[in-house]
Protein backbone atom coordinates (compact mmCIF):
# COMPACT_ATOMS: atom_id res chain seq x y z
CA UNK A 1 0.00 0.00 0.00
CA UNK A 2 2.70 2.43 0.94
CA UNK A 3 4.27 2.13 -2.44
CA UNK A 4 1.10 2.13 -4.37
CA UNK A 5 -0.41 5.26 -2.01
CA UNK A 6 2.90 7.30 -3.71
CA UNK A 7 1.62 7.16 -7.24
CA UNK A 8 -0.45 9.44 -7.27
CA UNK A 9 1.69 12.59 -5.71
CA UNK A 10 4.08 11.63 -8.33
CA UNK A 11 1.55 11.54 -11.29
CA UNK A 12 0.35 14.95 -10.12
CA UNK A 13 3.74 16.16 -10.20
CA UNK A 14 4.34 15.58 -13.63
CA UNK A 15 1.51 16.40 -14.50
CA UNK A 16 1.64 20.04 -13.01
CA UNK A 17 5.32 19.94 -15.16
CA UNK A 18 3.70 19.21 -18.28
CA UNK A 19 0.82 22.06 -18.01
CA UNK A 20 3.67 24.38 -16.93
CA UNK A 21 5.85 23.42 -19.91
CA UNK A 22 3.00 23.52 -22.29
CA UNK A 23 2.18 26.99 -21.06
CA UNK A 24 5.37 28.10 -21.25
CA UNK A 25 5.80 26.74 -25.22
CA UNK A 26 2.65 28.53 -25.69
CA UNK A 27 3.99 32.37 -24.03
CA UNK A 28 7.09 31.65 -26.55
CA UNK A 29 4.77 31.11 -29.66
CA UNK A 30 2.88 34.42 -28.53
CA UNK A 31 5.78 36.82 -28.35
CA UNK A 32 5.58 39.10 -30.77
CA UNK A 33 8.09 39.51 -33.81
CA UNK A 34 11.45 41.26 -33.37
CA UNK A 35 11.45 44.59 -34.98
CA UNK A 36 14.33 45.95 -36.57
CA UNK A 37 16.62 48.49 -33.97
CA UNK A 38 17.05 52.03 -35.25
CA UNK A 39 20.14 52.84 -36.86
CA UNK A 40 21.26 53.93 -33.23
CA UNK A 41 20.96 51.36 -31.42
CA UNK A 42 21.49 48.22 -34.14
CA UNK A 43 24.84 47.02 -35.46
CA UNK A 44 28.08 48.81 -35.26
CA UNK A 45 28.12 48.85 -39.11
CA UNK A 46 24.14 49.62 -39.24
CA UNK A 47 25.22 52.62 -36.60
CA UNK A 48 28.08 53.41 -38.57
CA UNK A 49 25.60 53.96 -42.41
CA UNK A 50 25.92 57.87 -43.03
CA UNK A 51 22.30 60.12 -42.79
CA UNK A 52 21.84 61.79 -46.05
CA UNK A 53 21.47 65.34 -47.33
CA UNK A 54 18.51 64.41 -49.97
CA UNK A 55 16.76 66.17 -52.52
CA UNK A 56 13.39 65.07 -52.93
CA UNK A 57 11.81 65.40 -56.73
CA UNK A 58 8.80 63.67 -57.32
CA UNK A 59 7.20 65.62 -60.01
CA UNK A 60 8.62 67.38 -62.98
CA UNK A 61 7.03 70.54 -61.42
CA UNK A 62 9.03 69.72 -58.45
CA UNK A 63 12.01 69.55 -60.63
CA UNK A 64 11.57 73.05 -62.55
CA UNK A 65 10.62 74.95 -59.11
CA UNK A 66 13.99 73.58 -57.24
CA UNK A 67 16.08 74.93 -60.74
CA UNK A 68 13.97 78.40 -61.01
CA UNK A 69 16.38 81.06 -60.04
CA UNK A 70 15.70 82.95 -56.98
CA UNK A 71 17.98 85.23 -55.38
CA UNK A 72 16.62 84.05 -51.72
CA UNK A 73 17.51 80.24 -52.89
CA UNK A 74 20.84 78.68 -51.51
CA UNK A 75 23.89 77.84 -54.03
CA UNK A 76 23.71 74.75 -55.74
CA UNK A 77 26.60 72.33 -56.15
CA UNK A 78 26.89 69.74 -58.76
CA UNK A 79 29.74 66.57 -58.74
CA UNK A 80 31.34 66.30 -61.79
CA UNK A 81 31.31 62.98 -62.77
CA UNK A 82 29.45 62.06 -59.92
CA UNK A 83 32.16 64.04 -57.26
CA UNK A 84 35.32 62.32 -55.95
CA UNK A 85 37.17 61.84 -52.95
CA UNK A 86 40.50 59.90 -51.65
CA UNK A 87 39.11 56.23 -51.97
CA UNK A 88 35.84 57.38 -53.78
CA UNK A 89 36.46 57.07 -57.62
CA UNK A 90 34.50 59.12 -59.77
CA UNK A 91 31.03 57.88 -61.46
CA UNK A 92 30.43 55.44 -58.70
CA UNK A 93 27.36 55.33 -56.67
CA UNK A 94 29.63 55.56 -53.48
CA UNK A 95 31.39 58.62 -54.14
CA UNK A 96 27.88 60.13 -54.46
CA UNK A 97 26.62 58.28 -51.29
CA UNK A 98 29.56 59.79 -49.55
CA UNK A 99 29.35 63.22 -51.00
CA UNK A 100 25.46 63.87 -49.72
CA UNK A 101 26.66 62.49 -46.31
CA UNK A 102 28.28 65.72 -46.31
CA UNK A 103 26.34 67.90 -48.24
CA UNK A 104 22.84 68.16 -50.35
CA UNK A 105 24.52 68.33 -54.34
CA UNK A 106 23.33 67.21 -57.57
CA UNK A 107 25.86 64.97 -59.65
CA UNK A 108 26.87 64.79 -63.68
CA UNK A 109 27.14 61.30 -64.68
CA UNK A 110 29.20 60.22 -67.79
CA UNK A 111 27.00 56.74 -69.61
CA UNK A 112 28.93 54.31 -72.48
CA UNK A 113 27.70 51.11 -74.07
CA UNK A 114 29.64 48.22 -73.57
CA UNK A 115 30.12 45.45 -75.96
CA UNK A 116 26.33 43.82 -75.22
CA UNK A 117 24.91 47.13 -75.07
CA UNK A 118 24.39 47.94 -71.49
CA UNK A 119 25.02 51.55 -69.94
CA UNK A 120 27.61 51.66 -67.62
CA UNK A 121 29.23 55.01 -66.30
CA UNK A 122 32.47 56.03 -67.42
CA UNK A 123 33.84 59.33 -68.55
CA UNK A 124 36.65 58.23 -70.86
CA UNK A 125 35.96 56.00 -73.60
CA UNK A 126 38.76 54.02 -72.10
CA UNK A 127 39.25 51.71 -68.75
CA UNK A 128 43.20 52.47 -67.92
CA UNK A 129 42.44 55.87 -66.07
CA UNK A 130 39.91 54.86 -63.80
CA UNK A 131 40.13 51.15 -63.37
CA UNK A 132 42.19 48.20 -62.94
CA UNK A 133 41.48 47.28 -66.80
CA UNK A 134 43.22 48.72 -69.63
CA UNK A 135 41.47 49.34 -73.45
CA UNK A 136 38.10 50.18 -74.66
CA UNK A 137 34.44 50.38 -72.69
CA UNK A 138 32.68 48.85 -76.29
CA UNK A 139 35.45 46.25 -76.32
CA UNK A 140 34.08 44.09 -73.14
CA UNK A 141 30.26 42.76 -72.10
CA UNK A 142 29.23 44.21 -68.59
CA UNK A 143 30.21 40.88 -66.94
CA UNK A 144 33.70 41.29 -68.50
CA UNK A 145 34.10 44.73 -66.43
CA UNK A 146 32.99 43.29 -63.47
CA UNK A 147 36.71 41.69 -62.90
CA UNK A 148 38.01 45.10 -62.54
CA UNK A 149 37.65 47.91 -59.67
CA UNK A 150 37.76 51.55 -59.56
CA UNK A 151 40.78 53.70 -59.26
CA UNK A 152 40.14 56.88 -57.39
CA UNK A 153 41.54 60.56 -58.59
CA UNK A 154 45.17 59.58 -56.84
CA UNK A 155 45.15 56.45 -58.87
CA UNK A 156 44.51 53.91 -55.53
CA UNK A 157 42.54 50.80 -56.17
CA UNK A 158 39.43 50.91 -54.52
CA UNK A 159 36.82 47.97 -53.74
CA UNK A 160 34.06 49.33 -55.91
CA UNK A 161 32.91 48.55 -59.60
CA UNK A 162 31.80 49.93 -62.74
CA UNK A 163 28.25 50.34 -62.21
CA UNK A 164 25.20 50.75 -64.79
CA UNK A 165 23.48 53.95 -65.46
CA UNK A 166 20.14 51.94 -64.17
CA UNK A 167 21.85 51.22 -61.30
CA UNK A 168 22.40 54.72 -60.31
CA UNK A 169 19.32 56.16 -61.35
CA UNK A 170 17.59 53.63 -59.33
CA UNK A 171 19.76 54.47 -56.33
CA UNK A 172 19.60 58.17 -56.29
CA UNK A 173 15.34 58.18 -57.60
CA UNK A 174 14.57 59.81 -53.60
CA UNK A 175 17.47 61.09 -53.12
CA UNK A 176 19.07 63.10 -55.91
CA UNK A 177 19.29 64.58 -59.14
CA UNK A 178 21.23 63.31 -62.26
CA UNK A 179 22.90 65.46 -65.28
CA UNK A 180 23.44 62.85 -68.01
CA UNK A 181 26.64 63.97 -70.06
CA UNK A 182 26.75 63.10 -73.56
CA UNK A 183 29.08 60.23 -74.46
CA UNK A 184 27.82 59.24 -77.94
CA UNK A 185 24.52 57.15 -76.87
CA UNK A 186 21.87 57.83 -79.06
CA UNK A 187 19.67 60.70 -79.12
CA UNK A 188 16.90 59.01 -80.04
CA UNK A 189 17.66 55.83 -77.63
CA UNK A 190 17.56 58.46 -74.48
CA UNK A 191 14.62 59.94 -76.14
CA UNK A 192 12.69 56.69 -75.78
CA UNK A 193 14.03 55.84 -72.57
CA UNK A 194 12.73 58.98 -70.83
CA UNK A 195 9.54 57.98 -72.49
CA UNK A 196 9.92 54.64 -71.32
CA UNK A 197 11.81 52.86 -68.57
CA UNK A 198 13.04 56.16 -67.06
CA UNK A 199 9.48 57.89 -66.84
CA UNK A 200 9.17 57.06 -63.41
CA UNK A 201 12.25 58.84 -62.46
CA UNK A 202 11.77 63.15 -62.10
CA UNK A 203 15.00 63.91 -61.20
CA UNK A 204 16.96 64.06 -65.09
CA UNK A 205 18.27 66.21 -66.75
CA UNK A 206 20.63 66.27 -69.93
CA UNK A 207 23.65 68.14 -70.96
CA UNK A 208 22.33 69.65 -74.35
CA UNK A 209 24.38 72.41 -74.83
CA UNK A 210 23.20 74.02 -77.91
CA UNK A 211 20.27 75.00 -79.85
CA UNK A 212 19.60 72.06 -81.91
CA UNK A 213 20.23 69.05 -79.69
CA UNK A 214 18.30 71.10 -76.89
CA UNK A 215 15.09 71.37 -78.80
CA UNK A 216 14.98 67.61 -80.64
CA UNK A 217 14.36 66.82 -76.74
CA UNK A 218 12.22 69.41 -75.91
CA UNK A 219 10.29 68.49 -78.89
CA UNK A 220 10.09 64.98 -77.78
CA UNK A 221 9.84 64.35 -73.98
CA UNK A 222 8.66 66.98 -71.17
CA UNK A 223 10.05 64.94 -68.28
CA UNK A 224 13.51 66.23 -68.30
CA UNK A 225 15.64 70.01 -67.80
CA UNK A 226 18.46 71.26 -70.44
CA UNK A 227 22.14 72.43 -69.29
CA UNK A 228 22.54 74.83 -72.21
CA UNK A 229 25.51 77.03 -73.02
CA UNK A 230 24.60 80.06 -72.43
CA UNK A 231 27.58 82.65 -71.96
CA UNK A 232 27.02 85.49 -74.68
CA UNK A 233 24.47 87.72 -75.91
CA UNK A 234 23.97 85.77 -78.67
CA UNK A 235 23.69 82.46 -76.96
CA UNK A 236 21.07 83.95 -75.50
CA UNK A 237 19.25 85.69 -78.53
CA UNK A 238 19.50 81.67 -80.42
CA UNK A 239 17.76 80.19 -77.22
CA UNK A 240 15.23 83.41 -77.14
CA UNK A 241 14.01 82.86 -80.63
CA UNK A 242 14.06 79.21 -79.91
CA UNK A 243 10.47 78.66 -78.75
CA UNK A 244 12.05 76.09 -75.34
CA UNK A 245 10.90 77.21 -72.72
CA UNK A 246 12.86 78.78 -70.31
CA UNK A 247 11.53 77.04 -66.91
CA UNK A 248 13.10 74.03 -68.81
CA UNK A 249 16.71 75.40 -69.11
CA UNK A 250 19.42 75.55 -66.71
CA UNK A 251 22.35 78.56 -68.20
CA UNK A 252 25.79 77.21 -68.61
CA UNK A 253 27.76 80.22 -68.03
CA UNK A 254 31.05 79.33 -68.47
CA UNK A 255 33.81 78.13 -65.35
CA UNK A 256 33.69 81.67 -64.18
CA UNK A 257 30.82 85.19 -63.56
CA UNK A 258 32.04 86.99 -65.96
CA UNK A 259 31.29 90.50 -65.45
CA UNK A 260 31.32 91.85 -68.98
CA UNK A 261 28.89 89.42 -69.54
CA UNK A 262 26.39 90.61 -66.24
CA UNK A 263 23.58 91.62 -69.04
CA UNK A 264 23.34 88.54 -70.22
CA UNK A 265 23.37 86.80 -66.43
CA UNK A 266 20.70 89.27 -65.76
CA UNK A 267 18.32 88.42 -68.76
CA UNK A 268 18.77 84.91 -67.70
CA UNK A 269 17.57 85.26 -63.90
CA UNK A 270 14.66 87.64 -65.16
CA UNK A 271 13.26 84.73 -66.79
CA UNK A 272 13.45 82.67 -63.85
CA UNK A 273 17.15 80.57 -65.03
CA UNK A 274 19.92 80.03 -63.09
CA UNK A 275 23.24 80.71 -64.07
CA UNK A 276 25.81 77.42 -63.72
CA UNK A 277 29.46 77.68 -63.72
CA UNK A 278 32.17 74.46 -64.00
CA UNK A 279 35.25 74.82 -62.28
CA UNK A 280 36.89 71.59 -63.12
CA UNK A 281 38.95 73.06 -65.75
CA UNK A 282 39.72 76.44 -63.41
CA UNK A 283 39.67 77.04 -59.69
CA UNK A 284 39.79 72.76 -59.20
CA UNK A 285 42.87 72.85 -61.10
CA UNK A 286 44.70 75.22 -58.22
CA UNK A 287 47.35 74.17 -55.49
CA UNK A 288 47.77 73.37 -53.10
CA UNK A 289 44.57 72.64 -51.67
CA UNK A 290 44.29 75.56 -49.18
CA UNK A 291 44.95 77.78 -52.13
CA UNK A 292 42.13 75.98 -53.86
CA UNK A 293 39.73 76.10 -51.14
CA UNK A 294 40.67 80.00 -51.42
CA UNK A 295 39.55 80.13 -55.12
CA UNK A 296 36.33 78.59 -54.19
CA UNK A 297 35.39 81.07 -51.90
CA UNK A 298 36.57 83.83 -54.56
CA UNK A 299 34.19 81.86 -57.47
CA UNK A 300 31.13 81.71 -54.62
CA UNK A 301 31.91 85.73 -54.00
CA UNK A 302 30.86 86.51 -57.87
CA UNK A 303 27.60 84.89 -57.60
CA UNK A 304 26.80 82.25 -59.57
CA UNK A 305 23.81 79.98 -58.98
CA UNK A 306 24.95 76.43 -59.18
CA UNK A 307 28.86 75.21 -59.17
CA UNK A 308 29.99 72.08 -60.75
CA UNK A 309 33.28 71.02 -59.56
CA UNK A 310 34.87 67.33 -59.12
CA UNK A 311 35.25 67.91 -55.42
CA UNK A 312 31.96 69.03 -54.05
CA UNK A 313 32.56 67.74 -50.47
CA UNK A 314 35.16 70.80 -50.48
CA UNK A 315 32.39 72.92 -50.60
CA UNK A 316 30.41 71.57 -47.12
CA UNK A 317 31.68 73.96 -44.90
CA UNK A 318 31.90 77.07 -47.43
CA UNK A 319 28.79 80.03 -47.37
CA UNK A 320 26.13 78.83 -49.85
CA UNK A 321 23.29 79.94 -47.95
CA UNK A 322 21.37 83.10 -49.97
CA UNK A 323 18.95 83.76 -47.08
CA UNK A 324 18.02 86.83 -45.95
CA UNK A 325 18.79 87.54 -42.32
Amino acid sequence: MAAHSNIFPMKKLLTSALAALAATTLAIVALPALQPSSPSTSTPSAAAAPALHTIHIKSTADLREFFRYSPDKDIVISGHRGGMLPGYPENSIEACEKTLSLLPAYFEIDPRFTKDGVLVLMHDATIDRTTTGKGKVSDYTYAELQKFFLKDRQGNVTPYKIPTLEQMLEWGADKTLFQIDDKGVSHQLISDNLKGKWAKYHNILLATYGVEKTKFYNDRNDNVMFTCSISTMKQYEAFRDSGIPWNRIIGFVGKTMNPEQKAVYDLLRAHGVKCMIAIAPGADKIEPDAARIEAYKTEISRGPDIIETDYPSSFADLPRSRAKK
